[in-house]
């Protein structure tokens, strides 16, 4: 028998290996690949986070400046009542201004009370009317129905918060003059705060109309005069 020389396997075992070494590589540049990639989305998704989460804290972080001291003075409670009902700030912060400019004692002579003056058949038995959360409550449930009644026009939410919801549907030539004169403050004083103006012309027109009278005595009231 002829002894034939036996074919050499190292050829093959190289190729297999740079084989082995080539695929080796090309996972390894994927995982490379898919690692990077997963962290730039996340670093675009947390920027985005943190951008949303800064213009949330922009958007509450103060009323106005166009309100009295004393209405001011409930800022952290209107941002609080505003979540809960769903309202601009500025609206609670206009109604309570006009209303008892921040006086949470103030009772009017046909039986309104506290801070949003709400009338009595608006409670329930056993309530304390001048309670200021329990005030809010009340009066702020009436503006929310208010201002959905309206489909949002601030005009039409403060007539209907002061004359009734009826208001709303009604023709302004028939509104009472007091429902009258009450939007005629409202949207001044809302518009003027919402424009972010500092010395708002109609607050002080209002102020010197009468409306000082009710806020010295909610000064008074809460402690805040000079």
């Amino acid at each position: 028998m002829l002894n034939w020389p036996t074919p050499s396997r190292r050829p093959r075992r190289i190729a297999f290996r740079k084989r082995k070494e080539l695929i080796g590589f090309l996972v390894l540049g994927f995982l490379v690949v898919l690692a990077g990639s997963w962290v730039v989305w996340t670093l675009i998704e947390r920027q985005n986070l943190d951008s949303f989460a800064g213009e949330s804290h922009l958007e509450v972080k103060t009323i106005s400046t166009g309100f009295s001291p004393s209405v001011l003075f409930w800022e952290a409670e209107i941002q609080s009542w505003a979540d809960i009902w769903n309202l601009d700030p500025i609206l609670i912060a206009t109604v309570m201004q006009i209303e008892s400019c921040g006086n949470p004692n103030v009772s009017s002579p046909v039986g309104a009370q506290g801070l949003f003056q709400v009338m009595p058949y608006h409670f329930e038995t056993g309530e304390n009317m001048l309670e200021p959360q329990t005030n809010a409550a009340r009066g702020l449930a009436y503006l929310s129905r208010s201002y959905t009644l309206a489909e949002g026009d601030i005009a039409l939410t403060l007539a209907g918060y002061n004359g009734g919801h009826g208001q709303i549907t009604r023709s302004r030539e028939l509104w009472p003059d007091e429902t009258e004169r009450y939007v005629l403050w409202g949207t001044g004083i809302y518009q003027d705060a919402k424009s972010g103006k500092q010395n708002t012309p109609t607050l002080t027109a209002w102020l010197n109309a009468g409306g000082h009278i009710l806020c010295e005595q909610a000064e008074f009231q809460l402690g805040i005069t000079d």
